[in-house]
């Protein structure tokens, strides 16, 4: 039996705790967040190479997809297919990325849906000619390399980019605790960035806006985030940028020309036609997608009439829909050091220079170390000439020719190996003028790259040229124009609907319906049993319709949404929420500046605006504030204040008016006395106001009791003008039963 002794005991949680930390930072290094060097995750970096080792050059020709992902996976990235395959796809796409690094033949997808790409049996692919500025000096000792997964193999750990493409190209992704959203950008841009930073290491980031104003997305979408924003932006690394669709007007009709990154027209399609169906926009008869291979994005909206203002519908869909997209921004990536960081854009340019600095220097002095090795070979290779017949000698006649070449002329053992492995055919007059010419060729070469090594100004404007040379080569005009637009705001639901004459009509039970226009004789409408005609307004459909109960709260509906008056309505609790016992008194419809006055049978009110009246919700607003015992009266509107009067009448027959201009305009609260009751008499029900009515100087008040309306001329009620707050007179004693209000 074998007894174990190097047991090691660790604690389940030390343990989970430390798996955990290395998964998470396995996922931020090896998965995630791309490097700044060559602006690759590690998966995009292994497809790229191992096309690259497969010969699938921009000239070569194209090779089934499959066979890719399987070398990918069989070498250096032993992961799913499906992932693999998806992120080649990517690469291809030339509406996700700004400079693709693959060329797709077959379905790769499509803007408007990017996963629609055909299976990888069926699609074939190889590297674009962008693809060679990341590759081209890799066999140059520019990079370190490392075992693959099995140790079979080495794969780069890095690729030698000649440009910076994790600006060029972006990238989004999501690790453990962190992730990254890096905008794609404008290639000559980028490099005249860079070439001012090399002719100006301490240039600020304002100089270097001048030449990169914002991200250059695969789109001709605006980018409508003001400069300012994007400064701050490129100045703190986070930040978020907005796109716009652009359109054209053309023969009464609206076309969408070009859509924000990532958007699919059919989704923006259905969005508009959603509004449509729910009768939100009336603006817009019909949509048409008109998209195809010359036009990749044509989207037709007919707007309902030549009348119909495009910029207010632009505006609208440009804030209810995907027309207008917002996008988050995190320059978070892998740095120089190994370690990930959100940089800003001054950061970035830099330390991709040292980066670029580097990979050159170490590709020149491997180039130097060829050429050393090269003409030391070549000076080897001189001594058979000079010494031609000798050397024939000692090879012939010695038993070690090797040994006794080294000694004899001081040679290496590799120029002893180059001198034994040179033919007969070589030994020509015309093979040594050929040699001597290949070293003074050499000999000038090393010469410029020690004197570029040891210059930092050589160096500079080395790595500037090879800049502006890719620049010539790749380079292209921004597809996405930088201009600024005014925030764009939806029209509001009632001035998109139709304005239309209607009479909104409350019953005593609280049932509430709609009729079309204004003649409506409420009386003659349908209630149900025990129920019966209590309050009718008249406006507009586009008007809000606003409530007021007992208790003193408001509420407001939309017009348009309130039930038909064919039918018995609908009770009003259905869609609000008031107080326990509360009833609705009341009912407003017109104006927002309309005004109106609220007040409590406890004699307290004040002047208030329909608009402050609006409740947000199904809960409604506090507006009157009702003392102990009182209830809130229905509310009455007036036209002027000026030369209008108010009358209250109490259920002891106590009438006063008093001028409507020594009453205050509030939005919500108590109000001021308006009328003097003993609060005792408020509190057990023996006195309230029983109505109040708003006069004209012109107009006649009505009495109305249990018998015939008693009329009071404006010569009479004249007589019961009074200050505010005052107590009032009585009526005649045969008018005093009164139960409410009204004028003539």
């Amino acid at each position: 039996m074998t007894t174990v002794t190097n047991i090691e005991h660790i604690s389940v949680r030390d343990y989970a705790e430390k798996a955990y930390l290395d998964y998470s930072m396995y996922v931020i290094l090896d998965r995630a967040l791309p490097h700044l060097g060559d602006g690759l995750k590690p998966v995009q970096r292994r497809i790229v190479y191992a096309m690259s080792e497969l010969g699938l050059k921009a000239s070569a020709k194209f090779k089934k997809s499959a066979r890719t992902v399987g070398d990918v996976l069989g070498k250096f990235h032993p992961h799913s297919d499906t992932a693999c395959y998806e992120a080649l796809v990517l690469m291809a796409q030339p509406f996700s990325y700004r400079y693709p690094l693959v060329q797709g033949q077959g379905n790769f997808g499509t803007a408007d849906d990017p996963k629609s790409f055909a299976a990888m049996r069926y699609t074939e692919s190889r590297l674009s000619g962008y693809a060679e500025a990341l590759l081209s000096e890799l066999e140059h000792g520019t990079v370190d390399w490392v075992p693959n997964f099995d140790g079979t193999l080495y794969e780069p750990s890095l690729l030698p980019a000649q440009l910076p493409n994790v600006l060029l190209n972006g990238t989004t992704g999501i690790a453990v605790g962190m992730a990254t959203d890096i905008p794609p950008h404008n290639l000559g841009e980028v490099v005249k960035a860079l070439t001012c930073l090399i002719d100006n290491p301490k240039a600020t980031l304002d100089e270097i806006c001048k030449y990169i104003p914002g991200p250059d997305y695969p789109t001709g979408a605006e980018i409508i985030t003001p400069k300012s924003d994007i400064k701050s932006i490129y100045k703190t690394g986070n930040g978020g940028i907005r796109m716009r669709a652009t359109y054209e007007a053309e023969d009464g009709e609206i076309i969408i020309t070009a859509l924000p990154y990532q958007v699919s027209g059919g989704k923006v399609l259905e969005q508009i036609a959603q509004q449509m169906q729910d009768k939100k926009l009336p603006l817009v008869s019909d949509l048409r997608d008109e998209s195809d291979h010359e036009n990749p994005t044509r989207l037709v909206i007919v707007p309902r009439s030549n009348r119909v203002d495009v910029e207010p519908l632009m505006n609208h869909l440009f804030a209810t829909t995907d027309l207008e997209r917002s996008y988050r921004i995190n320059l978070n990536m892998i740095g120089t050091n190994g370690k990930p960081q959100v940089k800003g854009l001054l950061q970035i340019l830099t330390e991709w220079l040292e980066y670029r600095t580097e990979t050159v220097k170490r590709r020149l002095q491997h180039r130097l170390d060829i050429i050393n090795h090269r003409l030391h070979i070549l000076a080897g290779l001189i001594i058979v000439y000079l010494n031609l017949d000798e050397v024939i000698r000692i090879i012939r006649k010695e038993d070690k020719p090797k040994d006794v070449l080294i000694k004899r002329f001081k040679l290496s053992d590799e120029q002893a190996d180059a001198i034994l492995d040179t033919k007969l055919r070589h030994l020509a007059k015309l093979e040594e003028m050929e040699i001597r010419r290949e070293e003074d060729k050499l000999s000038k070469e090393r010469t410029e790259i020690e004197k570029t090594l040891g210059s930092s100004a050589r160096l500079k404007k080395l790595i500037r040229t090879e800049l502006e040379t890719n620049a010539e080569k790749f380079a292209d005009k921004r597809q996405s124009p930088i201009v600024a637009r005014a925030e764009a705001q939806a029209i509001k639901e009632t001035e998109i609907l139709p304005t239309e004459p209607v009479t909104v009509v409350l019953s005593c039970k609280g049932w509430i319906r709609s009729a079309k226009g204004h003649d409506i004789d409420p009386n003659s409408l349908s209630y149900k049993a025990g129920d019966s005609f209590l309050t009718k307004a008249i406006g507009r459909s586009n008007q809000a319709s606003v409530f007021l109960d007992s208790t003193g709260r408001a509420y407001s509906l939309p017009t348009h949404t309130l039930p038909s008056a064919r039918g018995q309505g609908e009770p009003l609790t259905g869609r609000l929420n008031p107080p326990p016992g509360a009833e609705f008194i009341g009912l407003m419809l017109g104006e927002p500046d309309d005004l109106y006055v609220l007040a409590s049978d406890a004699g307290y009110g004040f002047i208030v605006k329909l608009d402050d009246l609006q409740g947000k919700n199904r809960a409604g607003k506090a507006a009157l504030s009702l003392p102990n015992g009182s209830k809130a009266l229905a509310p009455k509107q007036l036209s002027s204040v000026e030369d209008a009067h108010l009358a209250l009448v109490t259920n002891t027959g106590h009438l006063l008016v008093f001028p409507l201009s020594e009453l205050p305009q509030l939005a919500k609260g108590k109000g001021n006395k308006l009328i003097s009751i003993p609060s005792g008499k408020v509190a057990s029900r023996e006195e309230f106001v029983q109505d109040m009515a708003i006069l004209a100087n012109h107009q006649s008040l009505l009495i109305v009791g249990d018998g015939k309306p008693f009329k009071m001329k404006p010569s009479d009620w004249k007589h019961y003008i009074g200050e505010r707050s005052r107590r009032g007179n009585k009526l005649p004693r045969g008018c005093r039963s009164v139960k409410a209000l009204a004028v003539e």
